[in-house]
Formats: structure tokens, sequence, C-alpha cells
């Protein structure tokens, strides 16, 4: 029982410490995105082709937005995904609930991103 309270103790302890703590940061400090740490070399590979469009315009999506983010990014494909480098197969994969991408495309060598198969 004494080890139960002490926790119950300690507890409620802990949470008024850390609703004070959370009462002296500023809504604009919160949600200000900070800048990368450090400026990262990423190499994404994937193997999805036009089997599944959706998982296949996955690479290229976040391969955008972590350049966006600031970051080294370079593309790799291989296997079924290998297919993506034709523009007429680009021109035919509709992902589900993304941007076609032929969008993502452009914008990948509008960036620079350097796309290897």
């Amino acid at each position: 029982m004494a080890s139960r309270r002490k926790f119950l103790e300690r507890s409620a302890q802990f949470a008024a410490a850390v609703s004070a703590g959370a009462a002296t940061i500023s809504p604009a400090q919160s949600q200000q995105p900070s800048a990368p740490a450090k400026k990262l070399h990423i190499l994404m590979r994937s193997s999805w082709g036009t089997d599944d469009p959706t998982r296949a315009s996955f690479v290229f999506s976040h391969g955008l937005l972590l350049s966006d983010a600031g970051h080294d990014v370079q593309i790799f494909l291989t296997a079924e995904a290998t297919y993506l480098m034709r523009k007429v197969t680009v021109d035919s994969v509709k992902p589900v609930g993304w941007p076609p991408l032929i969008e993502t495309m452009a914008k990948i060598v509008a960036k620079r991103i350097p796309v290897f198969a």
C-alpha cells in the first residue's frame, strides 16, 4: 500500500511540474518548425512499380519532401521500379490519394534530384 501511495503522490507532483512547464512555453514557440540540425545525405531505394502505383509514388513524394526540408536526396530504382524511368509509364501511373506521378516527377526534375536505375 505504501509504495502505491508514494507512486500516486509522485505522479501528481510530476504532472503538476509538467503542466507548470508547459504553461511557460508560448504557442508561437511551439508552432515554429525547426531547421534540420544537420544536412543529411539520403539514398532512397524502391522496387515498387506499376503493379502498385500508390507505393511506386512513395519514394518520389518522400524524396521531394526530404529535399524541401533541406537534405540531399538521391533516388535509386530497382526491379519493377525501373519501368518508371520511361515517360510513357510515368504518364499512366495514378496513385490513390496522391497527385499523378507525372506531376511529382516534374517537381523532382525541377529540383534536380538525381534518379538512378
